[in-house]
Parts: C-alpha cells; structure tokens; sequence
C-alpha cells in the first residue's frame, strides 16, 4: 500500500522540483540540509538563501531581454527592486550586485537609498523610482537626494499637490512621473485605486501643471495593477487602456519615454505552480509596440518593479511540532513552537498561502491535521493548502520530533510582524539565519539576529530602562 508521506507528494506532483528534492529522505531546498539547519541553528528559525535573489533577477532580465529581441523592440529595459518588500541590508546588497534600480514607497527609504550610496553599492546613474502619498518628510528627502546631483531620481506623481511641493524645495529642473490609478478588480470594494490620478485626468493634468512649466519634464507614465501582471482579462483591458494614455500624452510630451509597468510577477505558493512567464513578458512587450505603432509613436523604455518575485522566494521558516491535540472525532491539531500571527502574519491577515512541507518522517504513513500557533487567538492556525481542502503531514508520534518547513516567505513577512518589536501574546521572534555560497559554490550559513529574549521585549514595554 501507498501510505507514506512520499508516495502522497509523488501521487499528487511532479517531484523532485528545482528547488526541492529528497536527500537521505529528509528535505532539501536548493541544496540546502535542512534538518542541519535544525541542528545547528534549533527551531523555530527563519533563513534567507541569498543567492536565490540574484537567480530571480536573471531571470526576469533573461525574459525581457529575449522578447526585446524577438519583438525587435527599440526600447530599453530596467529592473527596479521594491525596497517595501524587504528592506534588509543584506536583500539590498545581493538585489544590487546585478545592475539593478531601486523602487521606494516613503521618506526613510530615501535614508536606506543615501546610505546604499556612501557605500558605493549605487551611483547617481541608478534610477530611484518615489511612489507613495507624499507629505512633508518624503518630499523634503525626495528634494535633498536630487539636490545632491542625483538626476535619475524620478518621484512619480500620486496628486495633484505634489508638482508644487516639490517644486518648492527641489533647486533647478527636475524630472517626474504620473502613476494612473488604475480601476480595481471587479471583486474590490471600491472601483478604482486609492494612488494616483485617474486615467481621464491624465492628460489634462499635463497640460496643466506640466507642458508649461519650465521645471518640470514627464519622463515616466506608471502603471500598476494591484493584484500583479497575470494573465487574465481584466490585466490586458487595463494595460489597453494605459497604453491610450500613454500614446496620446506621447504626442504632446516629447520628453515622455519611459513606461513603468509596475506591479509584480507572482511567486510559486504550491508545488502545483504553474505560471509561464516569458509568454507574459512577451506578450505585454509586443502589446506595447503594437499600441505605439498604430498611433505612430516611439516605443518607451520599459520599467518593472519586482519585490515579491525578487525576494519572496528567497524565504523560508522552520518550527518543530510540539504537541497533538485531539479536540473531536474529526480534528487534529498539531501545535507548533511559533506562531502564525506573528511570524507568517499573511497567512493571518489575507489568508495567503505558502508551500508547506516536512523537513523530515517523509518515509512515515501520514494524516490530516490542522496547525495551530502558540498564542491565546483563536486566528493563529493554518489549516489548508491551495492545491487541497486540508493538510497531509507524517503521523504525530511524541517519540520522533517533525518539523515543517514554510518556503517562499521573503517578502513583507518581517515589515508586516514588525522584526525587532513586539509581538503578539509576546511569543518571541525566532533566529533567523542567513544563507549564501562562497567562491567554490559551497554553502555557507551565519546568524543574522538571535531570537528575542524576555529583556528585548520588557524594556520596549517600559519595564526596563
């Protein structure tokens, strides 16, 4: 008979993956000895595999530059990671190794930006893409980083106001971008997005705030879906409709020559995944060049903003199941030494899944389980995978420890928990270990923080000085 937690994956996927395969049948994920990970390190833990980040942006620059071949589109193109996805300065360090741009979405971005750039890891030559609502603060930083001679910083216009709060601070000419607000997905609550200005509006704006005045130039139309680039009618109806705009504010602004398509490629959440992304890239090139040819006007450059696809997986967490709990003739609980609430905070907040699998029993017959956190909240669990109703993992057996594995978790997870800070019913941040390979390809791993200690959190909440 088939009951082994192996013969469950190999009857319902492709297995071995990519980055996933079996290793004296414990799991391994991109070469990485998992349960050595457990061993040296303890769980929980989170890791970060480095060298995944720099596989991902050759990727996509791999794509995009094949359909600009084949398209033989005369454009150029530019890869901008989004710093909101992950801000650490070891995401940066490694996204920036591969002749990339930055993306940022409020003030202190801009400090990360200054700071990347006393480094030396960017120059005045990289583009700095400002999106975000803009007051004081961020305007003050956008002004300074362009005052100080970077010319290719572009702040994208989000409001009406932003042309003349810039303008009051920034010294000389300088360069902007319009992001339309594009309509929502018919699912939303509202009709159309909260940022930036509507697509009727576009033009009018230009023509208002912009074509006569002497310092400001359009360099760049932004274009962003909420739910990312997929491969649906609602994401080609409204790329359609930017490229209107683009094509008619092309003919009156001869400066404009940048078209940001902003928005994300989504990441593997399943080892069901399927999504084929060098059609997408192809096609939203050819798209574009159809649209300009018809209304006889000059390809633009193209920008991406990738943040989760860049960093997402990259990611992963790790927890040992401490206990089964039977709660009725039906449920089974295994509790794990984290929480969910505060380390995986999206599977709480929008119900987002993430690949789960054992690190180790892989050769054990198997059950359906539910996985609850250690807080007091009765929405501290996770209890079902995208491909399927319910989870599947080894039997609990008090006697042989199981730990499981959370992957393609390196986007927003640490910003939204809030690393460094309090948590939820205080459950502790867990270690979290970085994860790269030296010269000879070999892995190498070291400890970037420790898990938070009872003194970390007592002095945050004023008990201690």
């Amino acid at each position: 008979m088939n009951t082994k937690y192996i013969d469950l994956i190999n009857q319902t996927f492709d297995f071995p993956q990519e980055e996933f395969k079996l290793e004296e049948k414990q799991l391994q994920f991109h070469d990485i000895d998992l349960m050595g990970l457990v061993e040296t390190y303890g769980a929980p833990l989170k890791f970060t595999y480095l060298p995944q980040i720099s596989n991902n942006i050759n990727k996509a620059k791999g794509w995009f530059a094949k359909a600009i071949k084949n398209n033989k589109y005369k454009g150029k193109y530019h890869y901008c990671y989004c710093t909101k996805s992950s801000h650490f300065k070891h995401v940066l360090n490694e996204a920036l190794k591969n002749d990339i741009h930055i993306e940022t979405s409020s003030a202190f971005d801009i400090d990360i930006v200054e700071n990347l750039k006393k480094e030396g890891k960017i120059t005045d030559e990289t583009f700095v893409i400002s999106n975000g609502f803009k007051r004081a603060q961020y305007v003050t930083n956008i002004a300074r980083l362009i005052n100080n001679g970077h010319k290719n910083a572009i702040p994208i216009i989000d409001n009406y106001e932003e042309i003349d709060l810039l303008s009051q601070e920034i010294e000389g000419k300088f360069n902007v971008g319009i992001r339309i607000a594009s309509e929502e997905e018919p699912k939303f609550e509202f009709y159309t997005s909260r940022l930036g200005i509507g697509y009727k509006n576009i033009v009018p704006f230009y023509k208002n705030q912009i074509q006569n005045n002497k310092k400001v130039k359009l360099k760049m139309l932004h274009f962003f879906i909420n739910t990312g680039i997929r491969d649906n009618a609602y994401y080609w109806n409204e790329l359609q409709k930017c490229l209107k705009v683009y094509t008619s504010l092309r003919k009156i602004c001869p400066s404009l020559d940048s078209l940001n398509i902003g928005g994300g490629f989504p990441i593997k959440n399943s080892l069901a995944f399927e999504f084929d992304y060098e059609y997408m890239v192809d096609e939203i090139i050819n798209q574009i060049k159809l649209a300009c040819e018809e209304e006889e006007v000059p390809v633009p450059n193209i920008f991406t903003e990738f943040g989760s696809f860049t960093v997402g997986e990259s990611g992963g967490a790790i927890y040992e199941v401490l206990y089964q709990k039977q709660q009725n003739d039906r449920e089974k609980w295994n509790m794990i030494n984290s929480s969910f609430i505060t380390t995986l905070p999206d599977t709480w907040a929008i119900n987002k899944r993430f690949i789960l699998l054992p690190i180790n029993r892989w050769n054990d017959t198997y059950e359906r389980v539910l996985l609850g956190g250690l807080t007091c909240d009765s929405d501290d669990y996770y209890n079902s995978e995208q491909h399927m109703n319910a989870i599947y993992l080894p039997k609990y057996n008090k006697e042989k420890p199981l730990y499981l594995g959370f992957f393609n978790t390196g986007a927003y997870q640490e910003t939204i928990g809030g690393f460094g800070g309090l948590q939820h019913c205080l459950i502790p941040s867990p270690k979290h270990v970085l994860i790269d390979k030296d010269d000879e390809g070999n892995i190498t791993t070291s400890l970037f923080s420790e898990q938070q200690k009872s003194e970390d959190l007592l002095k945050i909440l004023g008990y201690q000085n």
